[in-house]
């Protein structure tokens, strides 16, 4: 090649990259969906996996000071999740790789807290996108914002900087292990109300995703407020309270989510920030049962005509559902939750029929 045509494309390159990278410093202002939302909305239903060292305490939340070797699952059945999830009619998981208590599902260089100190070794991460790779269903990842581990004196803000940091550093690990093997498509920030809002790196893990992953869409758990409350840290409103134009409270965020709640009728879909309007689905995250992580004493199941009535709200108005999963002790799903997903697609199957 002619070394002045080498330069000349070499220069189109960097100055495309800079250009690449700059477009995704923010959301870019709009009354309709981009691109990656109208894959977002398309997908439209999905599986929840919350898997981690909860699972061995009948607990929600732990506090951080659980020893990683009390994680031991028998094995890690990441095939029989995701091909459930697959047979289910679901075209997305969304696996909960480092819940509030910090422990991470992945061999993490930057803590200790996480399966290569634990019971059992496995990349739960790596797992869970090879499967997605073999099934062809998407991945997304849930990542706390809030680590009881890592940073549990939250009054200290001298530690933000480093901790801030770590989160940063973590989620390239995260995007770099999915892609090796597939598109991750979501990242679902949660806890981020532990602090006030400019204490967290949003603005940064925003382009950070969008450099490394341009079509995982990123949202903020309990997205908009409102506008006549003088603390917006406190502000959050449910879905049946947003208006059009609210205020985005966490930005950037390509999404709305508060769980469990189901979005408004008639929803809106325009929020605010700084004086201009952004396009933001709602993605509504509900439990098969009761509780999120398996727990011995969880037995109360949704029948599935109301997990159809929850998918016929969730899913109407270019929303989203992610129904939760959660794999037991064994590292396997419970036979009840399969039969009633499996059940539930029947159902849908047999209303898209009758319309």
């Amino acid at each position: 090649m002619n070394r002045k045509i080498f330069i000349f494309l070499l220069g189109l390159m960097i100055v495309f990259s800079y250009a690449f990278s700059q477009a995704y410093k923010e959301p870019i202002p709009s009354s309709i969906p981009s691109h990656y939302q109208l894959a977002q909305i398309d997908r439209k239903y999905g599986m929840f996996i919350h898997f981690g060292i909860n699972t061995f305490y009948d607990m929600e939340w732990t506090d951080g000071t659980k020893p990683a070797s009390s994680y031991k699952p028998e094995k890690i059945d990441a095939d029989q999740w995701v091909g459930t999830a697959k047979m289910a009619g679901m075209k997305y998981v969304i696996l909960v790789s480092k819940h509030v208590d910090g422990f991470c599902l992945w061999d993490s260089k930057y803590t200790d807290y996480d399966v290569s100190n634990s019971g059992n070794k496995t990349d739960v991460v790596k797992e869970v996108a090879m499967a997605c790779k073999k099934y062809g269903v998407r991945m997304g990842i849930y990542y706390s914002l809030w680590d009881r581990h890592e940073n549990a004196d939250l009054n200290d803000l001298s530690l933000d900087k480093a901790y801030n940091e770590y989160i940063i550093n973590q989620i390239k690990e995260l995007i770099g292990i999915t892609n090796r093997y597939t598109n991750i498509v979501e990242l679902w920030l949660d806890a981020g109300w532990e602090k006030k809002r400019e204490r967290w790196p949003i603005a940064e893990i925003y382009k950070t995703v969008k450099v490394l992953a341009p079509q995982c869409q990123v949202g903020v758990n309990w997205s908009i407020g409102r506008p006549d409350n003088p603390d917006p840290d406190s502000a959050f409103l449910l879905p049946t309270m947003q208006k059009e134009g609210y205020p985005i409270r966490y930005f950037p965020s390509d999404f709305r989510m508060g769980d469990p709640y189901l979005p408004a009728d008639p929803d809106p879909k325009l929020f605010s920030h700084n004086g201009k309007l952004y396009y933001m689905p709602w993605e509504t995250t509900v439990c098969i049962s009761q509780k999120w992580f398996y727990n011995t004493k969880d037995s109360i199941y949704k029948t599935p005509e109301e997990l159809l009535m929850i998918y016929k709200k969730a899913t109407a108005q270019d929303n989203i559902l992610i129904l939760d999963l959660p794999p037991d002790r064994r590292g396997k799903l419970r036979e009840k939750d399969r039969q009633l997903v499996f059940a539930l697609r029947r159902l849908i199957a047999e209303d898209n029929d009758t319309h």
